[in-house]
């Protein structure tokens, strides 16, 4: 859940934003207790400890409900809208898959395996909807393939995070336009 949040500040750094302003307000905090939060599930889930695995979507749901403290401070109603357009068809394209596939969202490990993130008997001692994927899996473009080494993702998994990504980006975009208009009135005062 960080990389949209990372993606996010280096595309602002690149836009020519400043980003230290982002974390001189409370807002951001919230959220980023949730990802931190999450880094600690994703080590205990390396470390093979999946005592808390169970509450993972009811987890990310909270997480995403940070955003809203970050969309109502900042006003980002335009942002939210095409965000949350994202988090539907990611949602959607997530059903698609799991549907195919009797209840389950196959997962095609390849770089975890070498990272220790999954473990060849990890699926049967999760034991949560994700299962490993096969020869005989369904619309398997639609299923965790994505593997970066610490988690695997769906395409609707990308597209969820899509959402993140443009929160963040224009959050720290408002911040910086405020800041600028702040300055200027400061020094037409002067």
């Amino acid at each position: 859940m960080i990389e949209p949040i990372l993606l996010a500040i280096i595309y602002s750094k690149i836009k020519g934003y400043k980003v230290t302003p982002l974390f001189k307000n409370w807002a951001i905090y919230p959220l980023l207790t949730f990802v931190i939060m999450y880094m600690i599930l994703e080590v205990m889930i390396f470390n093979g400890n999946y005592t808390f695995i169970k509450y993972a979507s009811t987890f990310h749901y909270f997480y995403l409900l940070t955003f809203l403290i970050l969309i109502i401070k900042y006003k980002l109603n335009i942002s939210a809208i095409i965000g949350s357009i994202f988090i539907f068809i990611g949602t959607i394209l997530n059903k698609i898959a799991i549907s195919a596939n009797n209840g389950k969202m196959p997962v095609f490990p390849t770089l975890s395996y070498l990272t220790g993130y999954a473990k060849p008997d990890s699926f049967i001692r999760v034991n949560d909807i994700h299962i490993l994927g096969s020869e005989v899996t369904k619309l398997k473009f639609l299923t965790d393939i994505i593997d970066v080494g610490y988690s695997v993702m769906s395409i609707g998994d990308i597209c969820i995070r899509v959402f993140a990504f443009i929160i963040v980006f224009n959050t720290i975009k408002v911040i910086n336009k405020t800041k600028i208009l702040k300055d200027e009135t400061r020094t037409n005062s002067i």
